[in-house]
């Protein structure tokens, strides 16, 4: 496999078409090796539109997905910036040549030790993994100028919310299987927040991820 070829189809066929058209981010794809972060076994699947399986039945994003939540969320040089599921530590490391620093959060110690491992070898050093349940967020650090949620909610807890600066935003993929829908969560003030809905999905819930009640009064 001509391996930049398939990058550059990647981002051609898959990428772009989904409307990823921020020259930033399609030049950061070629800079961020993805296979690099992909499991061994799972190597020739690194630029093909699926999600690649990881330990404990995790598994990466799509590409198509990764580029346009990298896209929309915007990231600038002097933000810090809050991942929970840090997985293959791929998104924490195109987020961290975005930002300034990328706080990742990931429950399995199996996958801390791979997405630090990964981070490391690539020569990443502005991430920091932490080993923890971030399904609620997480107040170390907090607040933060951009949060980015590396698996689905049905429901966006509260905390994300408080846990964000005035002019931040949230990537979250929030709803119930099979239609979950992706948006991006401005908070324009103390008390107000903005959502625009990008588009619909499904993706594995977050491990942990609160269930909302489903009585009715």
């Amino acid at each position: 496999m001509n391996i930049e070829q398939a990058r550059i189809n990647m981002i051609e066929q898959q990428i772009r078409t989904w409307d990823v058209l921020d020259q930033d981010v399609l030049d950061l794809l070629m800079v961020v090796k993805r296979e690099q972060f992909v499991p061994a076994p799972y190597k020739n699947l690194a630029f093909v539109d699926t999600e690649i399986p990881l330990a404990g039945g995790e598994c990466m994003f799509t590409p198509k997905l990764e580029a346009r939540l990298l896209q929309e969320v915007k990231v600038k040089k002097h933000e810090n910036v809050l991942e929970i599921g840090t997985g293959s530590g791929y998104m924490a490391a195109l987020l961290a040549y975005k930002g300034r620093h990328v706080t990742s959060v990931e429950i399995s110690p199996e996958l801390k030790a791979l997405g630090e491992k990964n981070l490391a070898n690539y020569g990443i050093v502005n991430v920091t993994v932490e080993l923890g349940n971030g399904a609620q967020g997480w107040a170390s650090g907090a607040p933060f100028d951009v949060i980015v949620i590396s698996g689905g909610l049905e429901v966006l807890p509260e905390t994300f919310l408080q846990q964000l600066k005035v002019g931040g935003r949230i990537a979250a993929i929030v709803g119930e299987a099979p239609i979950m829908s992706a948006h991006i969560i401005t908070r324009v003030s103390e008390s107000a927040y903005d959502t625009i809905k990008l588009f619909e999905t499904n993706v594995k819930l977050l491990e942990s991820a609160p269930t909302p009640s489903h009585f009715k009064f």
